[in-house]
């Protein structure tokens, strides 16, 4: 569950700040529908760019912008798009809500949302003394100083040394502080360990948000994404099915929607995806990876593991070589003449790496099941190319400029050709291995216990449901914050 307990003398402190720094705090509804969100709201959005440090952009947590980089407004549905049978090679139809068109390019500002403001409206958090810090891979960290500055809460940013320069150049103008650990993408353990660290040497000056055990990640995906994925079938589904909900774990807070979609279309498979350079999941293996979004070598204590139907294994080279064609101008000459449409052509920019990942996953699952085109895969294409332009440089110097010949052969081996291996269907027993794996990590390492694991697997029905039965509890909450900062104005 997630500590709702209030602290009132912080609490009031909170409320002063927020009314000192014109904060407004939107609720999960109005993240799901922006048509909600009060009209002076939206008129005062309307001169904001996307990215803007403003504490009104936090109502831009949403799937639903107008994919417009200034003064956008809100869209009827989602932003998604469906990649074709001429760039997929398979009949199933690939469907992607695309993350690209929130603040900071990635959907974590939604994922670290979710962790901070309980803590924030309940008074569990003072960002008159304290520091929030954000432990990550990646995107979270930069969702997390994003989301805190506009909060007014002071931040400090976690990450491998070795992500992409566009991480560590844009975190350095917001982040209060940025700390660098050892490593890539999959090494998470040294991420821990520095917030172990941070622990010992500032106490309660600081408060980690970690996301692979907070649970308001998860949340907010159940009751954020979830439903606007569902908007995205009603829309389009016609006579199709939803056979499939593909996404590579990370901190396994996306596979929220997941199972929010299983309680509708509860013939749908869930499917956690991996690095092959990593297999945690699938072998119980270990390994250095390039996929930039989906740290591994363990399970996050927040993934449902008995609600994962299937895991499959994807090989970063074959994300990279996709990085390439998809964006340098031979690749994209070469998927014109292929019969790939100009204007999906002209869209590929909204993948970047771990989205790459999750298209192939969909790709090999619609293979494996030999899906038709009354089969839709779902899946999220969680960042764009624009935090990856660095990595083009380097790949261009490292295996030299982007030709014709290679945009022939990444198309057929990379992505036509793909092959359903380095996967698996998990049956229960399966499952319970996927879960038991959590015990390393999580009670040798991070101090969780036994009966809480046990409670996780066991008793998994009200476990969760509980989790998301907070959701309107939180929103309650929230109003309760707003009204309390608009009786002192």
């Amino acid at each position: 569950m997630i500590d709702l307990t209030i602290n009132e003398k912080i609490l009031s402190k909170t409320v002063k700040r927020a009314r000192e720094q014109n904060i407004i705090i939107p609720t999960f509804e109005e993240q799901r529908n922006p048509k909600l969100i009060p009209k002076e709201i939206t008129k005062e959005l309307s001169p904001l760019s996307l990215w803007e440090v403003h504490p009104r952009n936090l109502f831009r947590i949403t799937w639903k912008n107008e994919p417009k980089d200034k003064g956008g407004k809100f869209s009827s549905h989602p932003n998604y798009i469906e990649l074709p049978h001429e760039l997929t090679g398979v009949e199933a139809r690939i469907i992607a809500v695309v993350g690209k068109w929130f603040p900071t390019g990635s959907h974590k500002v939604g994922a670290t949302f979710g962790c901070l403001i309980p803590k924030l409206i309940t008074g569990q958090f003072d960002p008159t003394t304290q520091v929030a810090v954000w432990p990550s891979t990646g995107n979270y960290c930069r969702g997390g100083a994003y989301d805190a500055t506009l909060l007014a809460c002071e931040s400090l940013a976690i990450l491998p040394e070795e992500m992409s320069r566009e991480r560590f150049n844009w975190l350095q103008s917001v982040a209060g502080e940025v700390i660098t650990t050892p490593g890539g993408e999959s090494n998470v353990k040294e991420i821990f360990d520095k917030c172990s660290d941070l622990r010992k040497e500032r106490g309660d000056k600081i408060v980690i948000f970690n996301q692979f055990d907070e649970f308001g990640n998860h949340l907010w995906h159940h009751e954020v994404t979830g439903p606007s994925m569902q908007e995205v079938l009603v829309k389009e589904m016609n006579n199709s099915k939803l056979s499939g909900v593909c996404l590579t774990t990370g901190s396994a807070g996306t596979l929220g929607a997941a199972d929010y979609l299983k309680t509708i279309h509860p013939q749908s498979k869930t499917v956690a995806g991996e690095s092959l350079q990593c297999p945690t999941m699938l072998q119980n293996g270990f390994g250095y990876h390039r996929i930039e979004g989906i740290g591994d070598k363990h399970i996050p204590w927040i993934h449902n593991t008995k609600q994962t139907d299937f895991v499959i294994a994807i090989d970063d080279q074959d994300c990279m070589n996709l990085l390439r064609l998809f964006n340098e101008p031979f690749g994209k000459q070469f998927l014109l003449r292929e019969g790939v449409p100009e204007y999906m052509i002209n869209r590929l920019h909204l993948l970047g790496i771990s989205s790459i990942a999750n298209l192939l996953m969909a790709i090999k699952f619609a293979k494996y099941y030999e899906l038709t085109r009354q089969d839709i895969v779902m899946t999220v294409f969680t960042d764009s190319t624009d935090l990856y332009y660095s990595r083009l440089k380097e790949l261009n110097m490292r295996y030299g400029e982007y030709s014709e010949m290679r945009a022939a052969i990444d198309f057929h081996r990379s992505l036509q050709n793909i092959k359903t291996d380095c996967l698996q269907e998990l049956r229960y027993t399966e499952k319970q291995r996927l879960h038991h794996l959590k015990y390393f990590t999580w009670v040798e390492q991070q101090g969780k216990t036994v009966e809480e694991l046990n409670q996780q697997w066991y008793d998994e029905e009200n476990y969760w449901t509980n989790i998301h039965q907070q959701a309107s509890k939180i929103d309650e909450l929230i109003v309760a914050f707003n009204n309390r900062v608009n009786s002192l104005k």
